[in-house]
């Protein structure tokens, strides 16, 4: 297997699949790219069973029977990983707000020492493109209290462009991660940086997604902000689960 794997999870994708794989590939490293698949009624699956004949050994696909959570899909894509042995297991989203490109950043922070690589829109500022005010001031400021309840000195903990070292993942009993939605992103980030695990943020641009719908709800924003005190709570009073 080759070192290294992009997960991407998907659910109506249709418009973004195909220039997201073809991208990840015309980079010049080996990276393969797994697609999870929540059984997209748009045929998002079906195109990438198509892509399969043209890159036989780089793409694979695991498709789920239903909706189930941006978290879970990860976690199945984790275990998919670890059992194949990559070395550096990367999170990305479908839609080109995450510039492909900067998995070769994040890849070559792992390399020279970090745990866990973190595509950061607020390392330096604040890197984004095309979101209207009211959702910079939420993600910001929700990463401002992440910080603070916390304790990780991380500037974008809900940030869903991660590279992971293989070890990392391992560490993790990823059946008893608990959130779904962008929280899990906190949460994963939460548990290395109790493990101790270096955690390095490299300075991205986030461009909000051209085609396709947002998968943002009131219920995932509810959910990083209840959750997250939770969370903290449960670490202190029942670590074994940590």
């Amino acid at each position: 297997m080759a070192g290294s794997l992009v997960i991407i999870p998907t659910y109506n994708e249709i418009e973004n699949i195909d220039a997201i794989i073809r991208a990840v590939f015309a980079l010049k490293k080996d990276f393969h790219v797994l697609i999870v698949d929540d059984n997209s009624p748009d045929g998002t699956a079906d195109h990438v069973v198509g892509m399969q004949k043209e890159f036989p050994d780089r793409l694979f696909l695991e498709v789920r029977h239903e909706k189930s959570g941006l978290g879970t899909a990860y976690i199945h894509g984790f275990k998919w990983a670890i059992a194949k042995k990559y070395d550096y297991i990367f999170e990305m989203d479908a839609d080109f707000s995450h510039n492909p490109t900067d998995l070769l950043r994040l890849h070559k922070a792992c390399e020279s020492g970090a745990d866990v690589a973190v595509g950061s829109r607020y390392k330096k500022g604040v890197n984004v493109v095309d979101w209207p005010l009211y959702r910079i001031l939420l993600s910001y400021g929700a990463s401002f209290y992440v910080k603070l309840i916390t304790g990780m000195r991380v500037h974008d903990p809900t940030a869903g462009f991660v590279c992971y070292r293989r070890h990392v993942l391992e560490s993790i009993n990823l059946d008893s991660v608990r959130f779904v939605g962008y929280a899990f992103q906190i949460e994963m980030k939460f548990r290395a940086h109790l493990k101790k695990f270096k955690i390095e943020e490299v300075s991205i641009i986030f461009k909000d997604r051209e085609k396709g719908k947002s998968k943002m709800s009131s219920s995932i924003i509810s959910e990083a902000v209840f959750g997250v005190m939770k969370m903290k709570l449960k670490s202190i009073f029942q670590k074994n689960q940590f």
